[in-house]
Protein backbone atom coordinates (compact mmCIF):
# COMPACT_ATOMS: atom_id res chain seq x y z
CA UNK A 1 0.00 0.00 0.00
CA UNK A 2 2.79 2.38 0.94
CA UNK A 3 5.52 1.10 -1.35
CA UNK A 4 6.24 2.05 -4.94
CA UNK A 5 9.38 0.11 -5.74
CA UNK A 6 9.13 0.57 -9.49
CA UNK A 7 9.81 4.30 -9.04
CA UNK A 8 12.77 3.89 -6.68
CA UNK A 9 16.16 4.57 -8.23
CA UNK A 10 19.35 3.12 -6.75
CA UNK A 11 22.37 5.34 -7.29
CA UNK A 12 25.86 6.03 -5.96
CA UNK A 13 27.60 9.32 -5.22
CA UNK A 14 31.06 10.40 -4.08
CA UNK A 15 31.15 12.45 -0.91
CA UNK A 16 33.85 13.17 1.65
CA UNK A 17 36.23 10.67 -0.02
CA UNK A 18 33.81 7.74 0.10
CA UNK A 19 31.02 6.37 -2.11
CA UNK A 20 27.52 6.32 -0.69
CA UNK A 21 24.67 4.25 -2.04
CA UNK A 22 21.29 5.92 -1.96
CA UNK A 23 17.72 5.42 -3.12
CA UNK A 24 15.84 8.36 -4.61
CA UNK A 25 12.41 9.20 -5.90
CA UNK A 26 10.60 12.41 -6.87
CA UNK A 27 11.61 15.93 -7.89
CA UNK A 28 11.74 19.34 -6.24
CA UNK A 29 13.19 20.54 -2.94
CA UNK A 30 15.57 18.03 -1.42
CA UNK A 31 14.57 15.85 1.53
CA UNK A 32 17.20 13.56 3.05
CA UNK A 33 16.18 10.70 5.35
CA UNK A 34 18.85 9.33 7.72
CA UNK A 35 18.40 5.85 9.19
CA UNK A 36 19.49 4.45 12.53
CA UNK A 37 21.12 1.26 13.84
CA UNK A 38 21.06 -1.49 12.58
CA UNK A 39 19.01 -0.39 9.59
CA UNK A 40 19.70 0.99 6.12
CA UNK A 41 17.69 2.95 3.55
CA UNK A 42 14.90 0.33 3.67
CA UNK A 43 13.65 1.57 7.05
CA UNK A 44 12.18 4.58 5.16
CA UNK A 45 10.29 2.43 2.63
CA UNK A 46 6.93 3.81 3.78
CA UNK A 47 8.04 7.45 3.56
CA UNK A 48 9.72 7.41 0.14
CA UNK A 49 6.64 7.31 -2.12
CA UNK A 50 4.56 9.60 0.11
CA UNK A 51 7.18 12.37 0.24
CA UNK A 52 8.20 11.90 -3.40
CA UNK A 53 4.87 13.34 -4.55
CA UNK A 54 6.18 16.76 -3.48
CA UNK A 55 9.97 16.49 -3.05
CA UNK A 56 13.13 14.92 -4.34
CA UNK A 57 13.67 12.30 -1.64
CA UNK A 58 17.16 10.88 -1.11
CA UNK A 59 17.72 8.05 1.37
CA UNK A 60 21.38 7.10 1.78
CA UNK A 61 22.91 4.05 3.36
CA UNK A 62 25.11 5.75 5.95
CA UNK A 63 28.85 5.17 5.85
CA UNK A 64 29.51 1.49 6.53
CA UNK A 65 25.97 0.25 5.94
CA UNK A 66 24.58 -2.01 3.22
CA UNK A 67 25.97 -0.92 -0.18
CA UNK A 68 27.88 2.20 0.91
CA UNK A 69 31.66 2.13 1.37
CA UNK A 70 32.95 0.60 4.59
CA UNK A 71 36.26 2.28 5.46
CA UNK A 72 38.05 1.42 8.69
CA UNK A 73 37.54 4.91 10.13
CA UNK A 74 35.39 8.02 9.83
CA UNK A 75 32.51 6.91 12.05
CA UNK A 76 32.65 9.90 14.38
CA UNK A 77 29.63 12.17 14.24
CA UNK A 78 31.48 15.10 12.63
CA UNK A 79 32.76 12.99 9.72
CA UNK A 80 29.33 11.39 9.28
CA UNK A 81 27.83 14.89 9.17
CA UNK A 82 30.35 15.96 6.53
CA UNK A 83 29.30 12.91 4.48
CA UNK A 84 25.78 14.35 4.38
CA UNK A 85 26.91 17.90 3.63
CA UNK A 86 28.85 16.53 0.66
CA UNK A 87 25.83 14.49 -0.39
CA UNK A 88 23.66 17.63 -0.44
CA UNK A 89 26.21 19.63 -2.42
CA UNK A 90 27.09 16.88 -4.89
CA UNK A 91 23.41 16.41 -5.66
CA UNK A 92 23.45 20.04 -6.81
CA UNK A 93 21.73 21.59 -3.79
CA UNK A 94 22.90 24.06 -1.16
CA UNK A 95 20.45 23.01 1.53
CA UNK A 96 17.89 20.32 2.31
CA UNK A 97 15.19 19.26 4.71
CA UNK A 98 16.83 16.62 6.92
CA UNK A 99 14.89 13.90 8.72
CA UNK A 100 16.72 11.58 11.10
CA UNK A 101 15.83 8.61 13.27
CA UNK A 102 17.94 7.12 16.08
CA UNK A 103 21.66 7.48 15.19
CA UNK A 104 20.66 9.19 11.96
CA UNK A 105 18.82 11.72 14.08
CA UNK A 106 21.96 12.45 16.09
CA UNK A 107 23.75 13.19 12.82
CA UNK A 108 20.85 15.51 11.99
CA UNK A 109 21.25 17.26 15.38
CA UNK A 110 24.95 17.74 14.65
CA UNK A 111 24.23 19.10 11.17
CA UNK A 112 21.82 21.63 12.66
CA UNK A 113 24.42 22.77 15.18
CA UNK A 114 27.50 22.92 12.97
CA UNK A 115 26.19 23.25 9.40
CA UNK A 116 22.90 25.17 9.77
CA UNK A 117 23.38 26.87 6.40
CA UNK A 118 22.70 23.52 4.74
CA UNK A 119 19.39 22.80 6.50
CA UNK A 120 15.96 24.20 5.73
CA UNK A 121 13.95 22.22 8.25
CA UNK A 122 14.82 19.51 10.75
CA UNK A 123 12.77 16.49 11.80
CA UNK A 124 13.84 14.20 14.65
CA UNK A 125 12.22 10.81 15.24
CA UNK A 126 12.92 9.19 18.62
CA UNK A 127 16.31 10.85 18.70
CA UNK A 128 18.20 12.23 21.71
CA UNK A 129 20.58 15.14 21.51
CA UNK A 130 24.06 13.51 21.43
CA UNK A 131 25.29 15.44 24.47
CA UNK A 132 22.13 14.59 26.40
CA UNK A 133 22.68 10.92 25.56
CA UNK A 134 26.12 11.09 27.20
CA UNK A 135 24.66 12.75 30.29
CA UNK A 136 21.85 10.23 30.66
CA UNK A 137 24.24 7.29 30.27
CA UNK A 138 26.38 8.65 33.10
CA UNK A 139 23.57 9.57 35.50
CA UNK A 140 20.37 7.67 34.65
CA UNK A 141 20.29 4.02 35.66
CA UNK A 142 17.14 3.39 33.63
CA UNK A 143 18.80 4.61 30.45
CA UNK A 144 21.97 2.69 31.28
CA UNK A 145 19.85 -0.46 31.51
CA UNK A 146 18.21 0.32 28.16
CA UNK A 147 21.56 1.14 26.49
CA UNK A 148 23.64 -1.77 27.74
CA UNK A 149 24.39 -2.69 24.13
CA UNK A 150 26.16 0.64 23.52
CA UNK A 151 28.63 -0.20 26.26
CA UNK A 152 28.96 -3.83 25.14
CA UNK A 153 29.81 -2.62 21.63
CA UNK A 154 32.97 -0.97 22.98
CA UNK A 155 34.64 -4.38 23.31
CA UNK A 156 36.73 -5.04 20.17
CA UNK A 157 35.62 -7.97 18.02
CA UNK A 158 33.38 -9.79 20.49
CA UNK A 159 30.05 -8.09 19.65
CA UNK A 160 30.54 -8.81 15.95
CA UNK A 161 31.14 -12.49 16.62
CA UNK A 162 28.21 -12.87 19.01
CA UNK A 163 25.76 -11.11 16.68
CA UNK A 164 27.01 -12.87 13.57
CA UNK A 165 26.44 -16.36 14.97
CA UNK A 166 22.97 -15.35 16.17
CA UNK A 167 22.06 -12.74 13.55
CA UNK A 168 18.54 -13.95 12.84
CA UNK A 169 17.65 -14.07 16.54
CA UNK A 170 19.38 -10.73 17.16
CA UNK A 171 17.25 -9.00 14.54
CA UNK A 172 14.07 -10.62 15.79
CA UNK A 173 14.82 -9.45 19.33
CA UNK A 174 15.92 -6.01 18.18
CA UNK A 175 13.01 -5.19 15.93
CA UNK A 176 10.06 -7.48 16.47
CA UNK A 177 10.20 -8.00 20.24
CA UNK A 178 10.89 -4.33 21.02
CA UNK A 179 8.31 -2.96 18.61
CA UNK A 180 4.84 -2.19 19.93
CA UNK A 181 3.24 -2.46 16.48
CA UNK A 182 4.90 -5.61 15.14
CA UNK A 183 3.30 -5.92 11.69
CA UNK A 184 6.08 -4.07 9.79
CA UNK A 185 8.65 -6.61 10.98
CA UNK A 186 7.56 -9.71 9.13
CA UNK A 187 9.91 -12.61 8.49
CA UNK A 188 10.45 -11.25 4.99
CA UNK A 189 11.45 -7.82 6.31
CA UNK A 190 13.82 -9.30 8.87
CA UNK A 191 15.50 -11.32 6.09
CA UNK A 192 16.05 -8.08 4.15
CA UNK A 193 17.74 -6.51 7.17
CA UNK A 194 19.76 -9.67 7.71
CA UNK A 195 21.02 -9.68 4.12
CA UNK A 196 22.21 -6.08 4.49
CA UNK A 197 24.15 -6.84 7.68
CA UNK A 198 25.68 -9.99 6.19
CA UNK A 199 27.54 -7.96 3.57
CA UNK A 200 31.28 -7.92 4.11
CA UNK A 201 32.26 -5.37 6.74
CA UNK A 202 28.72 -4.09 7.36
CA UNK A 203 28.27 -5.40 10.89
CA UNK A 204 31.61 -4.08 12.16
CA UNK A 205 30.98 -0.73 10.48
CA UNK A 206 27.52 -0.43 12.04
CA UNK A 207 28.95 -1.15 15.50
CA UNK A 208 31.77 1.34 14.85
CA UNK A 209 29.14 4.10 14.81
CA UNK A 210 28.60 3.42 18.52
CA UNK A 211 32.27 2.88 19.25
CA UNK A 212 33.08 6.31 17.86
CA UNK A 213 30.06 7.93 19.49
CA UNK A 214 31.22 6.87 22.97
CA UNK A 215 34.99 6.94 22.33
CA UNK A 216 36.93 9.09 24.85
CA UNK A 217 38.14 11.45 22.14
CA UNK A 218 34.56 11.99 20.96
CA UNK A 219 33.35 12.69 24.49
CA UNK A 220 36.15 15.20 25.03
CA UNK A 221 35.29 17.02 21.79
CA UNK A 222 31.67 17.56 22.83
CA UNK A 223 30.99 20.89 24.49
CA UNK A 224 29.88 20.79 28.11
CA UNK A 225 26.79 22.84 27.32
CA UNK A 226 24.02 21.86 24.95
CA UNK A 227 24.16 24.04 21.85
CA UNK A 228 20.76 25.43 20.85
CA UNK A 229 19.75 25.36 17.20
CA UNK A 230 17.82 27.94 15.22
CA UNK A 231 16.12 25.82 12.56
CA UNK A 232 12.38 25.05 12.43
CA UNK A 233 12.08 21.60 13.97
CA UNK A 234 9.51 18.83 14.29
CA UNK A 235 10.02 16.12 16.91
CA UNK A 236 8.03 12.88 16.66
CA UNK A 237 8.29 10.40 19.52
CA UNK A 238 6.85 6.90 19.91
CA UNK A 239 5.88 7.14 23.55
CA UNK A 240 6.41 3.43 24.32
CA UNK A 241 10.06 3.41 23.22
CA UNK A 242 11.93 0.61 25.01
CA UNK A 243 15.33 1.76 23.72
CA UNK A 244 15.37 5.38 24.88
CA UNK A 245 14.25 6.81 28.21
CA UNK A 246 11.26 9.19 28.25
CA UNK A 247 13.68 11.79 29.68
CA UNK A 248 14.97 12.33 26.16
CA UNK A 249 11.58 13.62 25.05
CA UNK A 250 11.72 16.56 27.46
CA UNK A 251 13.56 19.87 27.44
CA UNK A 252 13.42 20.55 23.70
CA UNK A 253 12.41 24.15 24.39
CA UNK A 254 15.91 24.72 25.80
CA UNK A 255 17.59 23.21 22.74
CA UNK A 256 15.56 24.72 19.89
CA UNK A 257 15.30 28.49 19.58
CA UNK A 258 13.31 28.36 16.34
CA UNK A 259 9.65 27.30 16.11
CA UNK A 260 9.28 23.63 16.96
CA UNK A 261 6.59 21.07 17.62
CA UNK A 262 6.74 17.91 19.71
CA UNK A 263 4.19 15.16 19.03
CA UNK A 264 3.96 11.89 20.93
CA UNK A 265 2.59 8.87 19.09
CA UNK A 266 0.76 6.53 21.48
CA UNK A 267 1.09 2.76 21.35
CA UNK A 268 4.25 3.10 19.28
CA UNK A 269 7.80 2.03 20.00
CA UNK A 270 11.26 3.11 18.88
CA UNK A 271 10.79 2.26 15.19
CA UNK A 272 8.27 5.03 14.72
CA UNK A 273 8.45 5.54 10.92
CA UNK A 274 7.85 1.83 10.41
CA UNK A 275 5.37 1.25 13.23
CA UNK A 276 3.20 4.30 12.53
CA UNK A 277 3.86 5.26 8.89
CA UNK A 278 0.52 6.95 8.27
CA UNK A 279 0.95 9.31 11.21
CA UNK A 280 4.61 9.98 10.40
CA UNK A 281 3.89 10.65 6.72
CA UNK A 282 1.05 13.02 7.56
CA UNK A 283 3.18 14.97 10.02
CA UNK A 284 6.17 15.11 7.68
CA UNK A 285 4.14 16.41 4.76
CA UNK A 286 2.35 19.05 6.85
CA UNK A 287 5.64 20.30 8.33
CA UNK A 288 7.91 20.14 5.29
CA UNK A 289 5.39 21.65 2.90
CA UNK A 290 4.96 24.82 4.95
CA UNK A 291 7.63 26.55 2.86
CA UNK A 292 5.90 25.44 -0.35
CA UNK A 293 2.57 26.83 0.85
CA UNK A 294 4.25 30.12 1.80
CA UNK A 295 5.89 30.41 -1.63
CA UNK A 296 2.53 29.77 -3.32
CA UNK A 297 0.86 32.45 -1.22
CA UNK A 298 3.60 34.98 -2.03
CA UNK A 299 3.41 34.15 -5.74
CA UNK A 300 -0.35 34.56 -5.68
Amino acid sequence: MFQSRDCWQHQFIQTNKIRLHYVTQGEGDLVILLHGFPEFWYSWRYQLPALARHFKVVVPDLRGYNDSDKPENGYDIDTLSQDIVGLIQNLGYQCAHVVGHDCGGMIAWNLAEKFPQHLKRLVLLNTPHPQKLFRELSSNLDQLRRSWYMLAFQVPGLPEWLIKVNLQQFLQNWFQKQAIRKTPFSSETLKIYQAALEKTGALSSAINHYRQLLAPESLLKRDRSLLPINIPTLVLWGEDDTVLSPNFATGFERLIQAPFRLKFVPECGHWIQQEAPRIVNRELLAFLRQDQHLSSELAG
